[in-house]
């Protein structure tokens, strides 16, 4: 079977001049349709969505945690949802996420009191290595390090598998998180030898290192780079260690598994 990883927004952190913010379309056939969901809706990725995709044809949405730039369009999501002349819809769409991701997205929606979206989302919270299905993708969520509850997903296809790390830094998980994995989209926030604050992001390098020792892992691909630095700087530092080609991520490509 093939996966299609569709880049929808790569910038870290905020949405920058040529990127939204963290989302991913993943595509698959199934059942004789297409199934589509994205791993997070970052600030920005909606309007660059629906160059990919309709929205309203979305079967799921997956959250890596809950800092504005991985969920925060997950807001004009139910505003399309809610008022649009097609609607009403026959199903709320599932979202999955850490604990609180209702309360978070009401907060985050209302202006002088939370609003809630459950009339319009099925909030499923997610826990550490328990799998769930969304249609033929195969999700587990792996608990890594950062400073709010944040989980990166290994998403199954048949025997075709993606391994997203979400925001992290270096941490014991990363290696069942990525092994085997025919491609590592990852994290890679820092600049070695410039931030050196714990806890919160890899640099290419330790990205590149992690996905080493994990083993068995076919591409490297860095994404969540902010604005404010040089992928290829990212990239050199990714090199030093990685023995083959590291890809950077770029917003609009999309790539077949």
């Amino acid at each position: 079977m093939t996966l299609r990883l569709t880049v929808i927004g790569c910038s870290g952190s905020f949405a920058g001049p040529d990127s939204p913010a963290s989302c991913y379309l993943l595509e698959a056939e199934h059942g004789g349709r297409d199934w589509r969901l994205v791993l997070d809706l970052g600030s920005g990725a909606l309007g660059a969505l629906q160059r990919h995709t309709d929205p309203l044809a979305l079967d799921a949405v997956v959250l890596s945690h809950l800092h504005p730039d991985h969920c925060l369009d997950l807001t004009g999501l139910h505003v399309m949802r809610s008022h649009h002349p097609t609607g009403p819809f026959d199903r709320r769409l599932p979202v999955h996420g850490p604990d609180g991701t209702a309360e978070r997205m009401a907060r985050a929606h209302g202006v002088e009191h939370p609003t809630d979206l459950g009339d319009v989302f099925a909030f499923l919270p997610v826990a550490d290595r328990r799998e769930f299905t969304i249609g033929p993708f195969r999700l587990v969520p792996v608990r890594v390090t950062h400073p709010v509850e944040a989980y990166g997903y290994r998403v199954s296809v048949g025997d075709v598998t993606l391994a997203y790390t979400g925001d992290t830094d270096s941490c014991p998980a990363l290696g069942p998180l990525m092994a085997d994995a025919d491609l590592v989209l990852t994290d890679s926030a820092f600049v070695e030898g410039r931030d050196t604050t714990t806890g919160i992001h890899l640099s290419g390098r330790r990205a590149a290192e992690a996905a080493v020792a994990a083993g068995g892992v076919r591409r490297l691909m860095l994404t969540h780079i902010p604005a404010w630095n040089d992928p290829a700087v990212c990239r050199a530092q990714a090199a030093e260690v990685w023995p083959g080609e590291v890809e950077l991520a770029e917003p609009g490509l999309t790539y077949e598994l």
